[in-house]
């Protein structure tokens, strides 16, 4: 193969072609004179685009870190372009592996740098077991939302019929309510006692025949959290002021040992499996067309509900007043944790929950935040009831009467759910630091 070579005089190799040096001939520099701006201009024209096409101007060429990621419910947040486009702006894109959270405590997190259980029990389950490994994990909590059951208005007029629910206070005069506070007890003792809509007289609203019976339909107990809260949630009522309440057994509504864990599970395995086959998604359900042919009554977190009616109003300029959300008269305090395996999911965890503008875009997506984010408190918070008030949509105003709920420790919880929802167990973390 040939080669090149600069000569810095004027006599040639001739065993090789000659590359000379020295300026450009007259007619030929007018000519570079010419191209070179429009070159310039060629060049910057196509980092523009670069930059275009990424969404990012101020940052065109810097260096975007993949993190890997298992994720639940809470892989709306990261999936939201705009959550996308603020990361970017960091150098970090999220890729998502999406499952459940009792499906992201039981496998393999080798590969991953964040995992993001949507509560309390998976992410216990989590943090114990990397303990015993000798691997400890750093915590973030950036946003919270609370278990609610969302419906459909003729289900909750009907409810309300029966005084199994009522409209809570603050709708804007002349408007039908969005929120409804349930009767735990009395909704569980219609589930109990296998009353059907009809024979609530659900057409009295304009509801179509359904024969059904009255209960809550969940995601698949062995992979939700929300699912998983609900049957804790169950549980309580039913062993607090339901008909399993009282007397010796279990202390304040939770089991208290292996025993009783089971004779829990079985009092209420009826309650939580007369729904038939469970979707994977209860929300999307929700929102869909069949929803309400399908799923009357969907267990989904509040920030899901709040995003659709947000969402609406930005698309109708009014809320979807045929969707109404109706609160527990007993709750329970969700505490959802994004868990850092590595130093780039450690820089993850930091940004969502500190940034400014990742923090207020949470908000916007229906989630508590910051000095909001107690799921237990009755107000919608601060930051999110100026926004849903700005953007015209009621602000949900809970009752400081209503029961907080607790759960039972993590391994007779798991027993709990094993019973229930004839699930796999999951490995338990064993070693000084296991429960």
């Amino acid at each position: 193969m040939a080669t090149h070579r600069v000569e810095t005089d004027r006599t040639p190799h001739t065993d090789e072609p000659v590359l000379r040096v020295g300026g450009p001939a007259p007619a030929r520099r007018g000519r570079v004179r010419r191209l070179l701006p429009r070159g310039i201009a060629l060049l910057t024209s196509v980092c523009t685009l670069v930059v275009l096409i990424n969404g990012h101007a101020a940052l065109p060429f810097q260096r975007i870190v993949t993190i890997e990621a298992k994720m639940a419910s809470k892989a709306d947040y990261f999936g939201d372009p705009e959550v996308q486009r603020l990361l970017v702006r960091h150098g970090i894109r999220v890729r998502i592996t999406r499952m459940g959270s009792r499906e992201i405590a039981a496998q393999s997190y080798e590969g991953y740098d964040v995992v993001f259980p949507s509560g309390q029990p998976a992410s216990d389950q989590i943090t114990r077991k990397r303990a015993t490994e000798g691997r400890p994990v750093t915590a973030y909590r950036p946003f919270v939302s609370p278990i609610v059951l969302a419906t459909y208005r003729e289900y909750a007029q009907t409810l309300a019929d029966h005084a199994i629910a009522e409209p809570l206070p603050g709708a804007p005069a002349g408007a039908e309510p969005l929120y409804y506070r349930l009767d735990m007890e009395k909704f569980l003792g219609a589930t109990r006692a296998g009353t059907r809509w009809n024979d609530l007289g659900l057409r009295k609203h304009g509801g179509t025949h359904n024969d059904n019976r009255v209960l809550a339909q969940t995601s698949h107990i062995c992979e939700s959290n929300s699912a998983g809260t609900y049957l804790g949630l169950v549980s309580y009522v039913d062993h607090t002021v339901g008909p399993h309440g009282g007397g010796d057994r279990g202390g304040g509504g939770i089991p208290r040992t292996a025993a009783e864990a089971d004779a829990f599970g079985r009092d209420i395995k009826e309650l939580l499996n007369g729904q038939g086959m469970p979707a994977s998604d209860k929300n999307k359900t929700y929102v869909s067309p069949e929803g309400k042919s399908t799923s009357p009554i969907s267990v989904i977190y509040e920030h899901q509900f709040l995003a659709h009616q947000i969402r609406a109003e930005a698309r109708t300029a009014r809320v979807d007043n045929e969707r109404v959300l109706l609160y527990p008269s007993t709750r329970f305090v969700t505490e959802p944790q994004l868990i850092a395996l590595t130093s780039e999911g450690d820089r993850l965890g930091r940004l969502v929950t500190d940034d400014p503008a990742l923090q207020r875009r949470a908000m916007e997506l229906g989630f508590r935040i910051g000095a909001d984010d107690n799921s237990a408190s009755n107000s919608a918070g601060e930051a999110l009831t100026r926004f849903l008030s700005e953007h015209h949509i009621p602000v949900p105003a809970l009752s400081e009467d209503d029961t907080k709920a607790v759960l039972p420790q993590l391994p007779l919880f798991e027993r709990m759910v094993e019973l229930v929802g004839d699930c796999a167990p999951v490995p338990q973390a064993t070693g000084p630091e296991a429960p």
